[in-house]
């Protein structure tokens, strides 16, 4: 009898060893005279038991993990094949295990579970579902999908959180310049953001969710060409959405004619600038037109003069992959999820200092203190939980007074944060928070594109100004100095905010200004001794 395993061909499990542990258990099968069917799946996010091992069984699949080579042989011995429960690293069945049950999985319903080369398996599991009620919804009103965007409550996910269904509405309603033109669908895969890996997951395990909800947005507004404007970073996610690209044309879900309904899609793939700044949706314009990647200045908006001058939907992979599930369920049944403006679900990430990281899909609502106890387990370090920074590396550092806020985008703005791409980053009490302000000014410096003066030069000032505060607290004992140039960096973050062009210089206070407000007691005291001495001796040169 042959016995199919699942292990991930996910990148975070290709960099804890599956590769290996796959090359061991088809030698030592082999060896052994057992038959095996190995299927690479995605990963289920779990990464903290990652290489993950599934079995399955006539009960369901078995977990065992995380596994190494050395594992192997044991495994087999004692009975893996047959999902016996005798092994240290037997976990039960995948689906009980809290981590994963807890969860509320729309978007990531398929990840981990289906093969995501299989356009088949893709089928068997509800794949296409959302696009054939697509294509009989377009053939009763134009508008009608897009009135099922709109309804369903769905915004943007890579952090902006605009309504989707308007941005769709005003490129559907948007005139081309001429007959020989065409409107586009962008997919914004250039995912950036510290602790956050969403975007590459469902990729590398679901990728042709993506591909349906791009085809779907195409039919809604009729375009007819779509670019996933992928980050250089994941030669993975390109390999597999590549293979995914070109099964969906053999089976005609792309190209001409899709599905015997007349309408046509064509998509692509072309990989980032290894640019930040290239995550914000004009500079990803003008690198996809094949130029420096420089912010452009909206109006007009890329709805309506966007790649090559035409109308464009320029959408993040969680968006774009989260349109099928509300085509093929509905409008009602998505915004049953969520709360207030707030709608549906959003992978969270767990990532920093945590004992069990990781992505976690939840309806909003739910509170930073709620997914740090039911999923976290507190940092790896077994220290004190001191800062959570969310929404990458240009959102708030939040303290224990905050954590009790819903996960909401009106929430977390009333309390001058931002939700952004869902990344929670964890830091425990051994972290100098004057260095994380100093490198979200740091960071701004090096990854500015340039453009606009308080971005490019702000930052960099930014930088000056903190290391100047660390002096004066080594030597002004009067502490006059460093009042001053506390209201300085006030200034120069107030100055930022309401002068930069793009997100990337109005933010990049938000982490400072949050540090400030809620670490006071701890803002330049705790700069390291060699930090310090540093700066200081950067200044007498």
């Amino acid at each position: 009898m042959t016995t199919t395993l699942y292990l991930p061909i996910d990148t975070s499990a290709i960099a804890m060893g599956a590769d290996d542990v796959a090359k061991a258990l088809c030698f030592q099968t082999e060896k052994n005279q057992q038959a095996i069917n190995l299927i690479r799946n995605g990963s289920r996010g779990l990464f903290y038991l990652e290489p993950l091992l599934e079995v399955q069984t006539e009960q369901g699949r078995v977990a065992y993990g995380p596994v190494t080579v050395d594992d192997v042989e044991s495994l087999l011995a004692q009975g893996v094949l047959e999902g016996n429960a005798d092994h240290p690293l037997y976990l039960g069945l995948t689906e009980d295990i809290p981590y994963l049950a807890k969860q509320q999985r729309l978007t990531f319903k398929r990840a981990g579970i289906i093969d995501p080369f299989s356009i088949d398996d893709y089928l068997a599991h509800d794949g296409f579902t959302g696009l054939s009620n697509a294509i009989a919804l377009l053939k009763q009103d134009s508008n009608s999908i897009v009135d099922e965007i709109k309804t369903s409550g769905l915004r943007g996910r890579g952090g902006a959180a605009f309504p989707t269904g308007i941005k769709w509405q005003t490129v559907l309603d948007a005139k081309t310049t001429s007959a020989e033109q065409q409107k586009y669908i962008v997919c914004n895969a250039d995912e950036g953001d510290s602790g956050t890996f969403s975007d590459r997951l469902l990729m590398e395990a679901d990728p042709f969710s993506l591909i349906e909800g791009m085809i779907i947005a195409g039919l809604a507004v009729g375009a007819t060409q779509g670019y996933i404007y992928l980050r250089s970073e994941y030669p993975q996610a390109q390999f597999i959405l590549e293979k995914a690209i070109a099964s969906a044309y053999q089976h005609q879900y792309l190209g001409d004619n899709i599905q015997g309904s007349g309408q046509r899609f064509d998509l692509e793939v072309r990989l980032g600038a290894g640019a930040y700044i290239c995550g914000e949706e004009t500079s990803l314009l003008e690198s996809l037109e094949g130029k420096r990647g420089l912010v452009r200045a909206k109006p007009p908006l890329p709805a309506i003069e966007g790649l090559f001058g035409q109308p464009t939907i320029v959408n993040n992979v969680i968006s774009l992959a989260t349109v099928p599930i509300i085509l093929a369920k509905g409008a009602a049944y998505y915004q049953h999820f969520g709360i207030g403006r707030s709608r549906g679900t959003l992978p969270f990430q767990l990532a920093g200092n945590i004992k069990q990281g990781g992505l976690v899909e939840l309806a909003f609502g739910t509170t930073l203190a709620d997914i740090l106890h039911d999923f976290g387990a507190g940092t790896y370090t077994g220290e004190p939980i001191k800062a959570i920074q969310v929404g990458g590396p240009l959102g708030a550092y939040l303290s224990e007074s905050q954590w009790q806020t819903q996960l909401d985008y009106e929430a977390f703005s009333a309390i001058n944060a931002v939700l952004g791409h869902g990344g929670i980053v964890v830091f425990d009490n051994s972290v100098s928070m004057t260095e994380q302000a100093r490198f979200a000014m740091e960071f701004c410096a090096v990854e500015s594109c340039g453009k606009c003066t308080p971005c490019r030069i702000g930052s960099t000032r930014g930088v000056e100004v903190i290391d100047n505060m660390i002096i004066a607290s080594q030597q002004d004992s009067s502490n006059e100095q460093s009042v001053a140039l506390n209201e300085l960096l006030v200034d120069l973050c107030d100055t930022m905010i309401d002068g930069s062009l793009c997100a990337m210089g109005s933010m990049t206070p938000i982490p400072v200004k949050s540090i400030m407000t809620h670490f006071a007691d701890d803002f330049i005291s705790d700069m390291p001794v060699h930090h310090a001495e540093k700066v200081t001796v950067k200044e007498q040169r």
